[in-house]
């Protein structure tokens, strides 16, 4: 729901004359976003001329998710059966590398990855978790 709402957020924003509930709605988005990401406007995707409610990063880990979680609920998937997650502390740290490296690129070298690079590591993190929480709780 959280990355449906991001988008809905956005176009909350880019909209005018959504009235008072509208723009709360969209300021609520806009606001639980600031308490998990920076928000910063060059790191982030623009969609219908508003910028998203979190940075590329974030929308790649709430979006990849998002698509892992509904795959892991239709396929049933347990952690106990599944291969990839027999060693799930190996797979989280692999899914977790790229956007680690991408950090590490940027904090040495102050050079910014683009958006859809910061988006695809991120969702390879947000894909492993949501399944890991998916698979463990078919239980």
């Amino acid at each position: 729901m959280w990355a449906g709402a991001l988008i809905f957020g956005a176009f909350l924003a880019s909209r005018s004359g959504i009235g008072p509930i509208g723009y709360f709605i969209s300021a609520a988005i806009y606001g639980v976003g600031s308490l998990v990401c920076h928000q910063r406007p060059e790191r982030s995707f623009h969609i219908w001329g508003a910028q998203l409610p979190v940075c590329a990063r974030c929308t790649g880990i709430y979006a990849g998710a998002a698509l892992a979680a509904v795959t892991a609920i239709i396929r049933r998937v347990d952690v106990n059966r599944d291969p990839v997650l027999m060693h799930v502390k190996r797979a989280v740290f692999l899914a977790a590398l790229p956007s680690m490296l991408t950090l590490l690129l940027e904090w040495t070298t102050g050079q910014m990855p683009g958006n859809w690079l910061r988006a695809t590591t991120g969702s390879l993190l947000g894909a492993i978790v949501a399944w890991i929480v998916v698979a463990s709780s078919a239980r």
